[in-house]
């Protein structure tokens, strides 16, 4: 009679196993409908896309928020790819239903900054028995830039206003999309729109919209990338700024004779005074007639409203 059963139950233990499969499977398949079409219990996320946790900008944390349904008992975690934890932000904490923010600063659990690369948040919770992985990646960037510069033009400029060399521009590279700022003489003066790898930044020969002295002056520039990190400066390259400049600003002549000067600007004309007289001169080397009556003059020679001075002695001639 054992026997009997036995076998009987041998028959149908294979059948049994099919069947109790088929409803699991048909539960789970249940569930996992139900779960699709019942609301996600969070909702609203919003997700910082980028950052650099070692920039020491306002960027160097993550933002991670989003809104619960209901109150709950939440865990948030960051995940690499592989899906593990490598860094817990939220723990088991009681939130009520609205609105629920979270930071990463870049780091571990250890407090290392965790290797560029793509991660996750993944937001558990308890009392709804859910695990949520976010489907928006943050990328941890600690790369700086490189920034090349390229041609700077003119090396001698003149902002006057005139149209004929009045801003400095420079050209450049970057490895990466970066926002680019132009030094001068080691202080920011521009900041370049956009973050475009090539192209030019102009500077206009002014500091807080004045403009500065007139002479040599080095520029640099500095990239900083969409993460937030700095890269290094460039190696300085040399620009004058120049309205009018003369060959030399001592002058010593016989009485009523002629003398050569020489005159550089961008302007096509440049004004000349001496002794009561005046005329208008194209740059370049001019020649001017001493006044008859010894002694000593001053020479004033304008362009756009800037002018410069030379001491002419006029001595007793033959």
């Amino acid at each position: 009679m054992r026997r009997r059963i036995a076998r009987a139950v041998g028959r149908f233990a294979p059948a049994a196993l099919v069947a109790a499969l088929l409803v699991a499977t048909a539960a789970a398949f249940a569930y996992t409908e139900r779960l699709k079409l019942s609301p996600s219990p969070i909702k609203g996320t919003r997700v910082d896309k980028l950052f650099s946790p070692i920039c020491e900008c306002d960027s160097d944390t993550a933002r991670i928020a989003f809104r619960l349904r209901k109150r709950d008992r939440v865990t948030v975690a960051i995940v690499n790819r592989d899906g593990n934890v490598v860094r817990t932000v939220v723990g088991d904490r009681r939130q009520r239903a609205g609105l629920v923010v979270a930071y990463w600063d870049g780091r571990d659990n250890l407090g290392r900054v965790v290797p560029d690369d793509s991660y996750r948040p993944r937001v558990k919770l308890a009392l709804n028995r859910r695990t949520i992985v976010l489907p928006n990646p943050i990328r941890v960037d600690t790369s700086p830039p490189r920034v090349e510069l390229g041609s700077v033009k003119p090396r001698v400029f003149s902002p006057d206003g005139d149209g004929r060399a009045d801003r400095v521009v420079v050209s450049y590279r970057v490895d990466e999309p970066a926002q680019v700022s132009l030094y001068v003489d080691g202080v920011r003066r521009v900041v370049k729109r956009g973050s475009r790898q090539d192209g030019t930044v102009d500077w206009n020969g002014k500091a807080a919209g004045a403009p500065v002295d007139v002479g040599a002056h080095e520029v640099t520039l500095v990239a900083r990338d969409l993460a937030g990190n700095l890269g290094e400066r460039t190696a300085p390259k040399g620009v004058v700024l120049r309205y009018i400049a003369l060959g030399r600003k001592r002058i010593v002549v016989a009485s009523g004779h002629r003398f050569a000067l020489l005159v550089s600007a961008d302007a096509m004309r440049v004004e000349w005074h001496l002794a009561g007289r005046s005329g208008s001169v194209a740059p370049g080397t001019i020649h001017i007639r001493a006044p008859v009556r010894p002694g000593r003059y001053t020479l004033t020679l304008r362009e756009h409203g800037h002018a410069v001075r030379a001491a002419v002695i006029v001595r007793a001639g033959a």
